[in-house]
């Protein structure tokens, strides 16, 4: 397991509101990747990012130095001066080994999640892996790590209460909505249709809110999302010419760039005034500073969730005592597995060498015997040396997985 490492960036070093820039936009993210696998010796690798991490899982032969610890941050922020990498540096986390693999998993389980208890993270963290599986970064190795990952994400959550009467992110964002007094009958604008927009979408229509319109780069998926709250649809470039206000936008895109800039805002608006409620849950920011800072709005954003995700946590003691347990025995099991599948990787080429064997015995070293006996001689023979071959291929596999039964 040594070779396992996780550099990541989280909630917990990092200011949400600085996190954003450690984002990789999907069209980057293929030329960042290989970069760190060419440059810095990397076998395997998996980028994760959501809104309360950035992390990288990944293999490599040596022990994690600090020399390669900045080198890849600076590779992931090639334009930082010295003063930045500097902090940049203080915000990162590095895990090995053991100690790596149990921080996945307890990422997996949402122990070390903004929220304890969201399930989200766990398809999160399958859907990054899935990705960078598609694109060829990763490998028979962390396979099997995702695997240990998924197994025990689904134990905690099946086994604890951990995820009972679960507190999302969605839901902490619906409690600063209804504080802001925000009616039902508000008129709602939606910027981004993935799974955060979709589920918090839901979570308002759930609780009476039915005026809706989104927009979506692919106007497809946008109309796909209003058809199930009832709303309009329009694709993201129509946003600017979009004049039937509104009381609450809703944005969450995967853009590392503002996209509700001021004279965006300013064109929604459409001589409309009064407060307005924003609420952000993208990472970085979809809103300019200046939109905060220059209109009366009643901002909302992951970062000011926080001290609501603390409360949620103590509530939940008990079941993070009973999810450690769950996982540490995890722990144990994945040793084993490692093991075994070493073994039959070792064990790949016994099946050859014993056909090899086979082969030379036949046609060199036992020819001219072999010529002199008779067609049912050799039928006998062949059927005898078949017979071995297939014994000789299974009794090493057998007697290895019985040795690491006995160990374990």
């Amino acid at each position: 397991m040594k070779n396992l490492k996780v550099v990541a960036f989280t909630h917990k070093q990092v200011d949400l509101k600085n996190l954003g820039g450690l984002v990789i936009a999907d069209e980057a993210l293929d030329q960042v990747l290989h970069q760190l696998k060419g440059q810095l010796g990397i076998g395997e690798i998996i980028y994760l990012g959501t809104c309360n991490r950035v992390e990288f899982i990944f293999t490599h032969a040596e022990l994690i130095n600090p020399v390669f610890v900045q080198n890849f941050v600076q590779l992931l922020n090639p334009h930082a001066n010295a003063a930045e990498l500097k902090d940049l540096l203080g915000m990162c986390a590095v895990y090995e080994d053991i100690d790596a693999l149990n921080h996945l998993l307890r990422v997996s389980c949402s122990l070390e999640s903004l929220v304890v208890g969201e399930k989200e993270i766990l398809a999160q963290l399958r859907q990054s892996y899935e990705k960078c599986k598609k694109r060829g970064f990763t490998g028979d190795y962390l396979r099997l790590v995702m695997d240990q990952v998924v197994k025990t994400a689904k134990a905690v959550y099946t086994h604890t209460q951990i995820a009972h009467h679960p507190i999302s992110v969605v839901s902490l964002a619906y409690r600063k909505l209804r504080e802001a007094n925000a009616f039902t009958n508000a008129r709602i604008i939606i910027i981004g249709a993935g799974d955060t927009n979709t589920n918090f979408s839901k979570y308002l229509q759930k609780h009476k809110y039915s005026n809706f319109v989104v927009f979506n780069r692919t106007l497809a998926k946008a109309q796909t999302l209003a058809n199930e709250l009832n709303g309009e649809a329009y694709a993201l470039d129509e946003l600017m010419n979009y004049k039937k206000g509104f009381d609450i936008l809703i944005t969450c895109t995967s853009s590392t760039e503002p996209i509700l800039t001021p004279e965006l805002y300013q064109s929604l608006l459409n001589g409309e005034e009064g407060k307005k409620v924003i609420v952000d849950l993208a990472v970085p920011n979809d809103t300019h500073p200046d939109v905060v800072n220059n209109y009366p709005v009643h901002f909302i954003e992951v970062f000011g969730l926080q001290d609501l995700a603390e409360k949620n946590k103590q509530g939940r003691y008990d079941e993070l005592v009973h999810a450690e347990k769950i996982i540490e025995d995890h722990l144990i099991e994945f040793r084993s597995i490692l093991k075994q599948r070493r073994i039959e990787v070792a064990m790949r080429k016994v099946p050859e060498q014993i056909k090899e064997i086979k082969e030379t015995a036949l046609s060199c070293i036992f020819y001219e015997e072999l010529q002199s006996l008779d067609e049912n001689s050799r039928e006998v023979l062949e059927k005898v040396i078949a017979y071995m071959e297939k014994k000789y291929i299974s009794v090493p596999m057998v007697m290895a997985k019985e040795i690491l039964v006995d160990n374990s």
